[in-house]
């Protein structure tokens, strides 16, 4: 005699977690700019350094048609750069295309491109703006420390973690 197994219901689907969902996009809109993965944009910064990255950023890989090879030719690396920065980031070349090789852990790019436009910079939020009069009321309030330098730097924390 066979066992039975219980049958979902036809219709019901179960459900899955967003990230899932999202992962799957992401994945397919990189690939059709030629990103194998999505770490190469999103640890970019890692990859190169900060330095190079806050003038240049990875817009695809343009990967040759291997005809038969068993191993795929390595790609084009193709750059946003900022206007001025560009003949910089072109003496910078080599270092770029070692540090992604390395990243890679293969020689996935040989050559590097450039292209002229406008960085899609993350705008990183304003450090806010000290408040004096909340950071003496602080201090005031630590009577318990002796330091003065303490006390104030305290203070200082204090008050910019949002601690009264």
């Amino acid at each position: 005699m066979t066992e039975r197994r219980p049958i979902d219901k036809p219709g019901k689907t179960q459900a899955r977690p967003l990230a899932d969902i999202l992962r799957n996009t992401i994945k397919d809109a990189f690939a059709k700019q030629g990103f194998a993965a999505t770490e190469l944009v999103t640890r970019w910064g890692e990859i190169v350094g900060p330095e190079i990255a806050a003038h240049c950023e990875p817009d695809k890989i343009q990967w040759p048609r291997s005809y038969g090879a068993n191993d795929a030719p390595p790609g084009t690396l193709v750059l946003r750069v900022e206007g001025p920065t560009a003949i910089e980031i072109q003496h910078l070349s080599g270092v770029i295309l070692q540090r992604v090789n390395r990243f890679f852990g293969w020689q996935a790019v040989t050559d590097l491109r450039l292209r002229q436009a406008p960085l899609a910079r993350r705008n990183k939020p304003k450090p806010p703006v000290p408040d004096h009069a909340a950071a003496e009321r602080m201090a005031a309030s630590l009577t318990e420390i002796n330091d003065e330098k303490l006390r104030a730097a305290l203070a200082r924390l204090g008050t910019a973690i949002g601690k009264p």
